[in-house]
């Protein structure tokens, strides 16, 4: 499988401009784990940290649920991966998670994200809350989970060229 990624037109509206680079840095992510093994995904960057390709998509998954399901669309739904006992849970990996069922999971996550986001304009704020209480925008979402995958993918560019070496955007 080979990810295609595109950069949003540098003339391009507000929203596809936002849409396009939250989606680049979403298909970044998944360029990141190609051609890797499972066990190749789920093997952690440096000790005594935990943080891993699989582990990163799993993180992935709960933060796109929790911003455009419980947030933005005020839905009741649960984290997948992690729990007030367990507050760091997806990346805690137990060995059995295989890369397809991480990816399918991760993938229905932003196609929900996305049907909730069609939903709102920009600036309309979301039905649910941020954890302080604040009502928010969908472009202050949108904002937000730019620079979550941006970061995340510098993560996950040191953790790909430990594994094998490759390196690049």
């Amino acid at each position: 499988m080979t990810t295609r990624r595109h950069e949003p037109a540098m003339d391009a509206a507000d929203r596809p401009m936002l849409e396009g680079w939250l989606d680049y840095h979403r298909r970044t992510l998944a360029h990141k784990c190609e051609d890797l093994t499972d066990e190749q995904l789920r093997t952690a960057s440096v000790p005594p940290s935990e943080l891993s390709l699989m582990g990163l998509a799993r993180h992935m998954a709960d933060v796109e649920r929790g911003w455009y399901r419980r947030v933005l669309a005020g839905e009741d739904a649960d984290p997948l991966h992690y729990s007030e006992a367990d507050p760091d849970g997806e990346f805690h990996l137990t060995g059995t998670e295989t890369w397809q069922e991480v990816y399918t999971t991760w993938q229905a996550e932003i196609e929900i994200a996305r049907r909730n986001a069609a939903g709102f304009g920009l600036d309309d704020l979301a039905k649910g809350r941020h954890r302080f209480g604040e009502r928010i925008t969908l472009r202050w979402i949108h904002t937000h989970m730019i620079e979550e995958y941006a970061r995340h993918n510098g993560h996950a560019d040191l953790i790909r060229e430990r594994l094998d070496g490759t390196t690049g955007d």
